[in-house]
């Protein structure tokens, strides 16, 4: 599907960055000032990690229903009309608690791991980063997931780390397992993952199903601004927050959403391309209605 409009999601704190090292939102009312600045600055779209809540603990991933509720309430309180897009991924098989959180939300889109990937990073020295680790998304727990935001009328964002990933989403499609218009997340720059490069971001979209809606993720520093101004000319919609980079285009850290949102939006309009409103956004993605129509 092309639209001259783009989507701006922000991305509002991601899994584990630590909040004592970086300007991250963690309690809902911190989460709801961010998505306010974001919001102002034209993001229609709120991608929502949780964490937990507990003193001292906000640097870890949360799946209590409550702690979702609690955030998604708080932001749609602050900004009028937007849209959630909840976080689903876990590492192992058991999915209960991101499939509990969609019960309980019913957000209107979430993400979709679309594909496992090798999840690595290695320092200057040779040592990991962390240990090793595999990013499991079997089709088995694809399906589960598909499954839940089904029953909630989710519309999932496939997030694709790869571009075997990206082909896959056809297969899904194909398949039956996810109706109505695709979506997909080209995620670019983590280390053992697709690079964030350019070259390779104008190939994507010819692997992605017909008439596929598409973004970036753009992990890293400043050098991933040139590659969200090729994603506003291309076409494609766009996505920024503290979970996927503190700089600016500048290579100044950014001080909170608000700012990288602003940026992100300059991309758009040099692009020539007007930003969404989030009922354009709605109308764009096929969402099936408002938040002020769905249940909290």
């Amino acid at each position: 599907m092309s639209s001259n409009k783009a989507i701006l999601t922000c991305a509002l704190t991601g899994v584990l960055t630590d909040p004592k090292q970086h300007p991250v939102p963690v309690t809902p009312a911190q989460m709801a000032a961010e998505a306010r600045d974001a919001f102002n600055a034209g993001a229609s779209i709120m991608h929502v990690h949780l964490r937990d809540q507990r003193l001292a603990q906000g640097h870890l991933p949360s799946w209590d229903p409550d702690v979702a509720q609690s955030v998604c309430d708080a932001i749609r309180e602050a900004c009028p009309g937007v849209i959630i897009n909840l976080t689903t991924g876990v590492v192992g098989k058991d999915v209960s608690g991101p499939i509990a959180c969609i019960r309980r939300v019913k957000p209107e889109i979430a993400a979709c791991n679309a594909g496992s990937l090798n999840y690595l990073k290695i320092k200057d020295n040779g040592q990991w980063a962390w240990p090793p680790m595999v990013f499991d998304n079997p089709v088995a727990k694809v399906q589960q997931m598909l499954a839940a935001m089904a029953e909630t009328h989710t519309h999932p964002e496939f997030e694709c780390f790869d571009v075997g990933i990206v082909r896959s989403v056809a297969m899904y499609q194909k398949a039956g397992m996810t109706p109505g218009v695709p979506e997909l997340n080209f995620v670019m720059g983590v280390a053992s993952g697709m690079p964030c490069d350019a070259d390779l971001l104008a190939l994507l979209p010819r692997y992605a199903p017909e008439g596929a809606v598409w973004q970036t993720t753009l992990i890293g520093r400043a050098e991933i601004w040139p590659v969200h101004q090729k994603t506003a000319e291309l076409g494609g919609m766009l996505r920024s927050g503290l979970e996927d980079t503190f700089y600016l285009p500048d290579g100044e850290r950014a001080k909170g959403n608000g700012e990288l949102i602003e940026a992100l939006a300059a991309c758009a309009q040099r692009a020539g391309r007007p930003v969404a409103s989030p009922d354009e956004t709605r109308a764009l993605l096929g969402l099936r209605a408002s938040t002020a129509m769905r249940p909290a």
